[in-house]
């Protein structure tokens, strides 16, 4: 990981211990850090409509053109395709760190957003 220091700093600030959080940037890492957990403790077993969602979020803001070049989109298409299947669960830290060096990208390009909070959303 990269930005090791940066995203303990969104970590901390900007996730809170449970629930959705009000800014995008602590949200994706949220996201990251769910299907992480996920992956590595459980194997997907308790993957859900949730996760889904969780996975829809970070497409949504890590494959933005506008903030990625084209060699980062790809790869980073690659670790999201790969964490879409969850009959083979992601289980290395290594493509999770990426996921989280993009998210620190997004807030540094974009900076704090707000996060409008999905009711759909229970995880």
């Amino acid at each position: 990981m990269r930005y090791f220091d940066e995203a303990k700093v969104i970590w901390k600030t900007k996730v809170p211990s449970e629930g959705q959080a009000d800014t995008v940037e602590g949200e994706l890492l949220r996201a990251v850090e769910k299907l992480h957990r996920e992956g590595r403790d459980n194997g997907n077993i308790n993957w859900d409509a949730g996760f889904e969602i969780l996975l829809g979020y970070l497409k949504l803001h890590l494959l933005d053109a506008g903030v990625y070049p084209a060699d980062i989109l790809v790869a980073t298409k690659g670790i999201l395709d790969q964490l879409s299947d969850p009959e083979y669960p992601v289980v290395e830290d290594g493509p999770y760190d990426e996921l989280a060096d993009r998210v620190v990208e997004w807030y540094r390009h974009y900076g704090s957003q707000p996060h409008v909070r999905n009711p759909n959303l229970h995880r």
